[in-house]
């Protein structure tokens, strides 16, 4: 075998071998002019038989983002994107705003325009070169990642990977970016100098042990209690522990605008996604990672109740206008902070009445689902709805492991989750399309587990259908795809009714500038890849049709649905 210290090897070839030893199992890519010498170093690494994270090509930059996303929130590792200088970068900045606002680390790269106009191997070649050179490139997602940099020199591919990597999994995590500039990508390095383990380790926020302390005192003294969560548990033995100390000291547990899963939705204190009446009498509030906790004109809260606000970046310093009272703030990821605060509660005594409040806050949540089953099953003269459809595939998901991505498709509530990683909401952030891709790259992370995609009509369109189906066809990943078809943007007459109630457009029933008229025949869409596809109009269809869906999954097919919904 050849000494390792007398090889050589190119920045760009160094890339992947680096990757590899950070633990990543992808590079989803969407390579340009930039990427001879990464390519190069592929072929020259598949001659030597080494092993690499898999190059996957992504048709379409947003693809790329969206299937980093979801491979994440199942496994818990960041996965890299490659993208073609600024243009791709332009088309993968939704992902990044997307990955931010949720705290997803992805590991985001593009090639930079060759700076050299000649001279210099790998300099400018051909017209692109010049027409897509930028004063500052980084910008486009300068404000969604957490830390950036510009490749200066090959030999600091090893040691910039690594930092990169480390502050992506650093709490918050976030996203990363790094510019990459062929010329530097070109020039050759010591192979040793991207072998050996990870220069750093990410950081993890703990919490203080004292506002714990001060927590759990609140809490356990506490009359009305309430948790608002949104983000999840972190993990599924945090999952549990938390429903369990919910059940035990009898404090509603809300899901509003829960896009990660904090307790089954059949839990005995799991009260739906309206906290509203909760709030007016709650004496002690805990918004657990959450980034808008109530709405602010239509929740009130008691004046003279404590707010805990909780999570690994409580206060969500990204964004300029946050102004959610927080009378305790602290620090701290989930995994950590639950199970601590879960144990300092242990060391306290019961308040008088938790056998009561026990009682009342389990009538009060059958009361919510009794409510949630009666709207999402009056279907026969309406024809299907949204909620009806959640409530449909909840039936045809029972007894099998799976996770719902859900962007404009369905509801939690009508669509009952009851495991850790089994349901996970569109990005706050808005930016669409990401249902469809997060879905893939979740099956791509746990080839076993049931993966169903609910997206709305315009949510499909976003998520570059083609492109999708053609990565779903070519990495075989089956998953069941339903398209919510109410031939509008459903989200966009939601608000125009609740920030105009009495206006004209709700009174004439028209809603300008929310169509989606003439509607696409999608399935078409997805048998150009060989996909099976259905449409479903009637109620009495949609179970039969959801569960041959589910079987064309098992059988390692794409399988679509697309669903006529009622708007609203």
């Amino acid at each position: 075998m050849a000494d390792i210290s007398q090889q050589r090897i190119t920045a760009g070839g160094a890339i992947f071998p680096r990757l590899h030893a950070l633990g990543v199992d992808y590079v989803f890519a969407n390579s340009g002019t930039d990427f001879p010498p990464i390519i190069e170093g592929l072929a020259e690494a598949a001659v030597r038989g080494e092993k690499l994270p898999e190059a996957v090509v992504i048709p379409h930059e947003h693809a790329a983002m969206g299937m980093a996303h979801g491979y994440y929130l199942i496994t818990g590792r960041a996965q890299a994107v490659m993208l073609h200088t600024n243009v791709g970068l332009a088309n993968g900045a939704i992902g990044a705003i997307n990955a931010a606002c949720e705290q997803v680390p992805i590991l985001l790269m593009s090639g930079r325009t060759p700076v050299m106009e000649g001279g210099r191997f790998g300099g400018r070649t051909v017209p692109i070169g010049w027409g897509q050179e930028m004063r500052d490139q980084t910008a486009m997602v300068r404000e969604s990642c957490k830390w950036d940099y510009e490749l200066k020199f090959p030999e600091q591919i090893a040691p910039m990977l690594d930092r990169g990597h480390a502050i992506a999994h650093s709490s918050p995590a976030g996203p990363i970016y790094m510019s990459l500039p062929r010329e530097i990508l070109c020039e050759t390095i010591a192979a040793e100098q991207i072998s050996g383990t990870a220069l750093m380790a990410p950081s993890r926020a703990a919490p203080d042990p004292a506002a714990i302390a001060q927590a759990a005192k609140m809490l356990a003294g506490a009359d009305n209690p309430l948790v608002i969560a949104q983000r999840g548990m972190g993990d599924a033995e945090t999952f549990v522990a938390f429903a369990t100390w919910a059940e035990e000291w009898g404090i509603p547990v809300s899901s509003y605008w829960a896009n990660r899963l904090c307790i089954p939705t059949d839990h005995p204190c799991h009260i739906g996604i309206d906290h509203g009446p909760f709030m007016e009498k709650a004496d002690v509030v805990v918004v657990l990672d959450c980034l808008a906790p109530w709405w602010p004109d239509k929740h009130s809260l008691n004046p003279s109740a404590k707010v805990i606000n909780i999570g690994a970046d409580p206060l969500h310093n990204r964004f300029p206008a946050r102004t959610f009272r927080s009378d305790l703030t602290i620090a701290g990821d989930t995994v950590l902070m639950v199970p601590a605060l879960i144990e300092a509660m242990g060391r306290l005594d019961r308040p008088q009445g938790l056998e009561k409040r026990r009682k009342n806050v389990a009538e009060a949540a059958d009361k919510v689902r009794a409510k949630v089953v009666e709207i999402a099953e009056a279907h026969e003269t309406k024809g299907i709805t949204k909620q009806y459809l959640g409530r449909t595939l909840s039936r045809a998901l029972e007894n099998r492991t799976s996770s719902v991505f859900n962007e404009l498709g369905t509801m939690l509530g009508p669509l009952e989750r009851r495991e850790h990683a089994s349901w996970f909401d569109a990005p706050h952030s808005g930016g669409l399309g990401w249902g469809l891709p997060a879905a893939m790259g979740a099956k791509l992370a746990d080839r076993s587990r049931t993966v169903v995609a609910t997206i709305g009509d315009g949510s499909y369109m976003f998520a570059n259908p083609t492109v999708c189906h053609q990565i779903a066809e070519a990495m075989e990943i089956p998953l069941l795809i339903i398209i919510s078809n109410n031939e509008e943007w459903g989200a966009v007459r939601a608000s125009v009714v609740n920030t105009y109630p009495d206006g004209h457009a709700v009174k004439a029933n028209q809603m300008p500038l929310t169509a989606l008229k003439p509607t696409p025949e999608y399935i078409k869409t997805a048998e150009a890849s060989r996909a099976w596809a259905r449409r479903v109009e009637a109620p009495h269809e949609l179970a039969g049709a959801i569960e041959e869906g589910l079987a064309q999954t098992e059988k390692g097919r794409v399988a679509l649905l697309d669903v006529a919904t009622l708007p609203g």
